[in-house]
């Protein structure tokens, strides 16, 4: 399937990025995933502000998500891990709490494509993205398939020009 752009971005545009990892076991040596964000963020030249692993705890997560908002140049925090229902699976609840905005058709779309790679077990994401005081957030699945699903076939494409309708007010 191919995907037409209603608008193309037509000039180079630097977005700066967040990655932040939320695993209660994960360390820099052993996050796969976000070595993955990065691989994918570097090879768009797409600077890196922050990188830090946060255990899934809701009152972490969002002091971390409060902290990175006050940060001017940052203009996308990229979240993995924590979205699924187990008990331990705090991201989406904290970070919903501070979205002004959702952009609900991330999380849907996200699902539909999960849901061809893994099947109905695509039902247990609560992968989310929104707007946090001018920053784009986005949370997906810790796994790497789902991080390279997520970011190849919807952060990416569509990055730049959030970034971009954002600065514009």
């Amino acid at each position: 399937m191919t995907s037409a752009v209603p608008h193309p971005d037509t000039s180079e545009f630097q977005v700066n990025c967040a990655v932040i990892t939320v695993s209660d076991t994960r360390t820099p040596e052993t996050d796969k995933s976000g070595q993955l964000i990065h691989q994918f963020l570097q090879n768009l030249s797409y600077p890196i502000l922050d990188y830090q692993i946060v255990k899934d705890e809701p009152k972490e997560i969002i002091k971390l998500l409060k902290k990175l908002c006050q940060i001017p140049e940052l203009d996308a925090c990229i979240f993995h891990g924590g979205t699924g229902i187990s008990p331990r699976d705090t991201t989406y609840d904290a970070l919903e709490k501070l979205l002004e905005k959702t952009l609900p058709g991330f999380g849907e779309i996200f699902r539909a494509l999960s849901y061809n790679e893994i099947g109905s077990r695509a039902i247990a994401s609560r992968a989310i993205a929104g707007v946090c005081q001018g920053k784009l957030v986005f949370s997906v699945p810790g796994s790497s398939p789902a991080v390279k699903l997520a970011m190849e076939k919807l952060i990416l494409p569509e990055l730049a020009h959030l970034v971009k309708v954002l600065r514009q007010y």
